[in-house]
């Protein structure tokens, strides 16, 4: 009996312990939901670290490579939602929508740092729901080697889209494609806005069918249906379109500044990027902006923006700048030499990436 009792008593202190720590664990702690590819994690982490290092408080990352906002809209629905979200323009309005961000106007934000189409871009009703990280525009990444190697000039400024489907037809031959896009309506909403198309108008009705919009999607998937400039999925092999761009199987790409980075440390031939072709509405890519936003039942709001106001600091933005990552929102960074570096891509200012 007394063995039982000593027990009994052994395990009541271990549990009270154990709780007490559990407890505690989770007061200190925040999560933090992101995407990004394995280059853009190994730039985010050591700040992290240096967060947690210096305020005591563990920041658990749940990185979500693929399929971020299916995943993210269930980590919702099961009341599991991280306590800071990286969150982009095009999301941010649904989920303000459905109640479940924290407004951060009661918090304080210098405004005046950013760039004014940032902070509008994470804003509803003029209500602050995101603080702004980067802000860039789709441009057409290419392969210099190849243009010099088929003796093509390189694209210019201002190049239509006509131009740009006759130089994908001249650098495509049995062992590369022209061009390579994605097929996400991030990707393809520019082509039908210069061409005088919308997706949706003012009242959110679709105009996908009316006929400029129908013109310019035509063009864009006779890319590869009819012109055979552009890989399927089949063609792909698996790989990705940043990987065929470093094996050299796409001579151009559309893309964003994330992939930066990466081709900077991989690729092993000379490339630069330019902007978007002509339409009839001249050359237009649409901003795409990113930002940390707090999710509406976050368990410790203020150290989940004490968080975001660390990641969104001029050392964390510059260092953040300094891989090529982002163009950054912060003026000053914007504006910053680490910024403007003279790496590549050369073309970097004049495309606005």
């Amino acid at each position: 009996m007394k063995l039982l009792k000593n027990f009994l008593l052994s395990i009541t202190i271990i549990l009270f312990f154990t709780c007490g720590c559990t407890k505690k664990q989770n007061a200190d702690t925040i999560t933090f939901s992101t995407w990004g590819s394995h280059s853009e994690i190994q730039i985010i982490t050591p700040l992290i670290k240096e967060f947690e290092n210096q305020n005591n408080i563990k920041v658990k990352l749940i990185h979500i490579p693929q399929n971020y906002f299916q995943k993210l809209h269930l980590l919702f629905a099961s009341n599991q939602a991280p306590d800071v979200i990286f969150i982009n323009n095009y999301y941010l309005p649904i989920y303000v929508k459905a109640n479940l961000l924290e407004n951060l106007e009661t918090y304080k934000t210098d405004k005046n740092l950013y760039f004014k189409n940032a902070i509008n871009a994470l804003s509803i009703n003029n209500n602050l729901y995101g603080i702004p990280r980067d802000i860039s525009n789709l441009v057409v990444y290419y392969n210099k080697d190849i243009f010099k190697k088929k003796n093509i000039p390189l694209p210019s400024q201002n190049w239509t889209y006509n131009e740009f489907l006759q130089v994908a037809q001249q650098l495509t031959d049995n062992d590369t494609y022209g061009i390579g896009f994605e097929e996400h309506p991030l990707f393809w909403e520019p082509i039908v806005w210069a061409n005088g198309g919308e997706i949706f108008d003012e009242n959110g009705a679709l105009k996908i069918s009316e006929r400029e919009s129908l013109s310019a999607l035509k063009f864009y998937i006779e890319l590869r249906t009819l012109h055979k400039v552009a890989p399927t999925k089949l063609n792909c092999a698996n790989m990705t379109m940043a990987q065929m761009f470093l094996n050299e199987k796409i001579a151009m790409q559309i893309s964003g500044r994330w992939l930066v980075p990466k081709y900077r440390s991989e690729a092993k031939f000379d490339w630069d990027v330019i902007s978007l072709p002509n339409g009839k509405y001249g050359s237009i890519a649409g901003s795409d902006t990113s930002g940390w936003a707090i999710s509406k039942n976050a368990k410790n709001k203020k150290l989940a923006f004490k968080f975001i106001e660390y990641l969104s600091s001029y050392n964390s933005i510059n260092k953040m700048s300094q891989s090529g990552l982002i163009t950054p929102a912060r003026l000053d960074c914007a504006h910053s030499v680490s910024f403007l570096d003279n790496q590549k891509p050369k073309n970097a200012k004049k495309s606005e990436i």
